[in-house]
C-alpha cells in the first residue's frame, strides 16, 4: 500500500474527516531543476518526470518535430497553483500574484510544457474528463497515429491535487474512506466493508508508435494498444448508470477496434475504486459484455495499492496491463477481506499466473460527467 497518514499542519488547521492519502514518496520539485519546477504546478512537475523516464527507456526515438504528439490528460489541472494565488492576492493583494499563474494552473500546461520539452510540434492535446482523461488520451492517440497525424506520440495524464480543498470536497460527498485508524488497508476495492476510495497523484507515461516505426528503429517493444472506444452516461454528474449502459458500450467498442470478441478477453484491470456504488456498477456493465464468463476472468484492482489518482490513474493502470501481459501475471488486489457478493469478479490478493496462449486484456476508466473510457492490449 502507498497510503499513509499526510503529515501537514493544514490537516489539523482545517480539522479534516479524512487524514490520509498515497502521497508520492519523492515530491517532483526535488528531482527537477530549481528554474524549471517554479514554472511548473506539482502536476506539470509530475508529467515532466514520467515522460523524461518513458523517454529514455523507449531509447530516445529519433523523430521529426512535426511527427511528434503529444496527447495528456488531466481531472483538474493545476490545483495547487491556482489556490496559492488566491490565498496570495487575498493576504498581499495584486502585486504579489506570479506572472506566470494563469501558464500554470491551466488543464493544457502538462501538454504544452511536454511539447516544449521534446520539441514536438505535431500537436500538444489535451482531454479533461475527470478519471476516465488518461485513457482517453491513450485512446486518442492511437487514433491520431492511424489517421498519419504523427509517428510517435507521448501519452498520458497527472495530478496532484492532494489538497484540503478537494480533500474536503471528496469528504462531504462521502466518497473518500474514513479509516484514518488504518490507511493502509483503507482503498478496499470489492470488499464487502468498503467505504471510500483513496486520494493518490502521480504520472504515467506511455510512448505510443506505430509498429513499423518502432522496429524500424530497434524499439524494445512492450505490447500493443489495439482498440478503445469512449461513450457517456448522460445520467449524473457524479453516479455511474447502476445498469452500465456506456460503461459496456465502450467495452463493445474497444473490442470491436481491436477485431476481437468478448471470449478474447483474459484479463481486466478494473477501474475499481473502493466506493460502495462504484465497484457494484462496474460488475454489472461487464456482466452485461460477459455473462457469467465475467466470473471466470482474472481481475485487478489496483487502486487498492496506489490510491485514486484521478486523471492520472487511467495512464497508470495502462502501464499495469501492459506489464501485466508482458509478464503473463495478474496483479495482486490487496485488502479484500471479504468479497461483495454483489461484486464477484476473479480477484486474488497474491499473484496470479495468466497462464499460455494469446492474450488481451482491458483497462477500464470511468469518471465524474459520466466518462466511460476503455482501452484494449495484447502482449508483443
Amino acid at each position: 500500500s502507498g497510503t499513509r497518514p499526510l503529515e501537514y499542519d493544514w490537516v489539523e488547521k482545517y480539522d479534516l474527516p479524512v487524514t490520509f492519502a498515497a502521497q508520492a514518496l519523492v515530491r517532483p520539485d526535488t528531482l527537477l531543476e530549481r528554474p524549471v519546477a517554479k514554472r511548473l504546478d506539482p502536476s506539470s512537475q509530475f508529467a515532466l518526470l514520467a515522460a523524461r523516464e518513458a523517454w529514455a527507456d523507449a531509447g530516445a526515438p529519433e523523430v521529426e518535430p512535426e511527427r511528434l504528439g503529444v496527447d495528456f490528460a488531466t481531472g483538474i489541472g493545476g490545483l495547487w497553483t491556482l489556490l496559492d494565488a488566491w490565498d496570495t492576492l487575498r493576504e498581499k493583494g495584486p502585486r504579489r500574484v506570479l506572472p506566470m499563474t494563469v501558464p500554470m494552473l491551466m488543464p493544457n500546461s502538462a501538454a504544452g510544457n511536454l511539447s516544449l520539452h521534446f520539441g514536438a510540434r505535431a500537436y500538444a492535446r489535451t482531454v479533461a474528463s475527470a478519471c476516465a482523461s488518461s485513457t482517453e488520451s491513450i485512446i486518442n492517440a492511437v487514433t491520431h497515429i492511424r489517421e498519419g497525424l504523427a509517428d510517435v506520440v507521448i501519452a498520458g495524464g497527472t495530478e496532484a491535487s492532494i489538497h484540503p480543498m478537494t480533500m474536503a470536497s471528496f469528504s462531504s460527498m462521502q466518497a473518500l474512506s474514513r479509516r484514518n485508524d488504518d490507511p493502509a488497508t483503507a482503498s478496499r476495492p470489492t470488499s464487502i466493508d468498503r467505504d471510500g476510495f483513496v486520494m493518490g497523484e502521480g504520472a504515467g507515461v506511455l510512448i505510443l508508435e506505430t509498429e513499423e516505426h518502432a522496429k524500424a528503429r530497434g524499439a524494445k517493444i512492450y505490447g500493443y494498444v489495439v482498440g478503445g472506444g469512449v461513450t457517456a452516461d448522460s445520467y449524473h454528474i457524479t453516479a455511474n448508470d447502476p445498469e452500465g449502459r456506456g460503461a459496456s458500450r465502450a467495452v463493445h467498442m474497444a473490442l470491436e477496434m481491436a477485431d476481437a470478441s468478448v471470449d478474447d478477453v483474459t484479463h481486466i484491470n478494473a477501474h475499481a475504486t473502493s466506493t460502495p456504488v462504484g465497484d457494484p456498477n462496474e460488475y454489472q456493465a461487464l456482466l452485461s459484455v460477459f455473462g457469467e464468463r465475467i466470473r471466470e476472468i482474472p481481475v485487478a484492482a489496483t487502486k487498492a495499492s496506489t490510491g485514486h489518482l484521478l486523471g492520472g490513474t487511467g495512464a497508470l493502470e495502462a502501464i499495469f496491463t501492459v506489464l501485466a501481459l508482458r509478464d503473463g501475471i495478474v496483479p495482486p488486489t490487496i485488502n479484500v477481506t471479504e468479497q461483495d457478493p454483489e461484486v464477484p469478479f476473479r480477484i486474488s490478493g497474491k499473484v496470479e499466473q495468466l497462464g499460455s496462449g494469446e492474450h488481451l486484456a482491458i483497462s477500464n476508466s470511468f469518471g465524474f460527467g459520466g466518462h466511460n473510457a476503455v482501452a484494449a492490449f495484447t502482449a508483443a
